[in-house]
Formats: C-alpha cells, sequence, structure tokens
C-alpha cells in the first residue's frame, strides 16, 4: 500500500471536491489513474478528487486504451509495472491516439527510467511514495502547460492491430492501409466509438446515413458486407465485425 508522505492542504482545479467518474460523468476537468494496485488507486482518487478534479481509474493498458476513449480524459497518471500490457506498451498506444498529457507515477526511481519516460513522451514523472500536495501541483502544471488536448484523433485497439485514424479516415489493419469509402468508414467508426458494446440497426443508420429505415438497414448491412471482405482479404481466420442478432453489430476487440 501506498501512504501519503504529508496531509497538508491541497490546491486544484476548482472549487470544492471532484467526483469519481466511475460513478457518475460531469464537466470538470478530468484525470484517468492507469495503476494495478487498488490501494494506490484508491489514495490517488481522493487526492485528485479532494483538489477539485473528477476521476476514473483503469486496472491495465487495455481498460486505459478503452476509457481514453469514452471519456476523453485532460490528464492521465500511469503506472509503469502492470501485467499483460505494462506502462510502457501503454504509453505507446496512447501517444498513437493523442497528446493527452501523461505523468508516470512509479516506484521505479532510476535516471534510466524518468530520461527514457521523458525521450518517449511523457509530460512528468513522479516517484513512489509521493507526496499528496506535489501530485497535484504538477496535475495542475502539466495541465497549465498542455492547455485543451484531449481530443483523440485515433482508435487503437492493439489485441486485434487495428487503428481508425478519425482525422485522416485511414484504417490499419495487421499493418496493412486498408482503402475505404466514406461510408464504409462512417460504420467503421461508428463501430469503433463505441467497442466494445454493441451498436444497434437505428444508431449506426442515424449515424452514417443520418435517418433509419428498413432501406437504410439494408444499405448498412451491405456496407458492413464490403467491409468484412476488406478485412477478410487481410486477416481471413477473423471476423472483426460481429453481427449480434435482432440487436445491431459490435467491433471485436480481442482476439
Amino acid at each position: 500500500m501506498v501512504k501519503p508522505m504529508d496531509t497538508g492542504p491541497l490546491y486544484g482545479a476548482g472549487i470544492g471536491t471532484g467526483i469519481d467518474l466511475d460513478e457518475v460523468n460531469s464537466q470538470r476537468q478530468k484525470v484517468l489513474v492507469v495503476e494495478d494496485e487498488l490501494d494506490t488507486i484508491f489514495l490517488l482518487k481522493q487526492i485528485l478528487r479532494i483538489a477539485g478534479f473528477n476521476v476514473l481509474s483503469a486496472l491495465n493498458g487495455q481498460e486505459a486504451l478503452r476509457k481514453v476513449m469514452e471519456y476523453k480524459p485532460d490528464l492521465i497518471l500511469l503506472d509503469l509495472m502492470m501485467p499483460e500490457m505494462d506502462g510502457w506498451e501503454t504509453l505507446q498506444h496512447l501517444r498513437q491516439m493523442s497528446n493527452i498529457p501523461v505523468i508516470i507515477v512509479s516506484a521505479l526511481s532510476g535516471k534510466e527510467e524518468i530520461v527514457r519516460g521523458l525521450h518517449n513522451g511523457v509530460d512528468d514523472y513522479v516517484t513512489k511514495p509521493f507526496y499528496n500536495a506535489e501530485v497535484v501541483a504538477r496535475v495542475n502544471a502539466v495541465l497549465r502547460r498542455a492547455g485543451k488536448s484531449n481530443e483523440i484523433s485515433r482508435l487503437v485497439f492493439p489485441k486485434v492491430n487495428l487503428v481508425v485514424d478519425l482525422m485522416t479516415q485511414e484504417v490499419l489493419f495487421s499493418d496493412h492501409s486498408i482503402r475505404l469509402t466514406p461510408k464504409e468508414f462512417a460504420v467503421i467508426a461508428t463501430l469503433a466509438k463505441h467497442a466494445p458494446a454493441i451498436v444497434s440497426y437505428p444508431a449506426i443508420s442515424q449515424a452514417v446515413w443520418g435517418e433509419d429505415s428498413p432501406d437504410i438497414r439494408k444499405r448498412t448491412k451491405y456496407v458492413v458486407y464490403l467491409l468484412r471482405r476488406k478485412f477478410e482479404k487481410i486477416a481471413p481466420e477473423m471476423d472483426l465485425i460481429l453481427n449480434v442478432d435482432r440487436l445491431g453489430y459490435k467491433l471485436q476487440t480481442e482476439e
């Protein structure tokens, strides 16, 4: 368990106490804590909420990528030593997605790790055990320097080796660039934005065509058929777009 080294006053982003975004959503600045130790998550959430931030957490890199796409946090506190996908790999995928500020919070305190982090695009590095007020001060300082930078330009799904670039409308699958029509991209982007959830037929119709009708759903079905053909040419063994009977479609994000 990581224990705070002081209990002094904290000065944060706003007046009053923030909320836990794992419970409720709101408009305050959001900080995502990526950490596999529950005690540390609890401590960092408490520190940040008292300082006026909204907080949410992820226990591993995969969950962190999903929550970044869903919540678009203003800043990320990232641990390095995590199972499955460690902090370095998570950072690499995060930097593919956006320029959201990242502060590493790690028990690794060697100069090599700190230098490596700075070279790989982190905005600051805090070592454990940490001072409460120092964490808040560094979060505020990084946010002031960064300004508004939490826009997500790419949706990344490492387990299926898929990248959907919302800016260039480019899709990379198994390191192959796939040329899509505007409607094909609109469908895959809609599924990617909601992954791994099921997207209903009406929701896809409205997002892609701006209306919903039996004829529009037939068009959507045909576009999905064309997309599947393009993906199958690269990876015949993988069904990337799943049809959930009577409900809609969902993007396969697991191997």
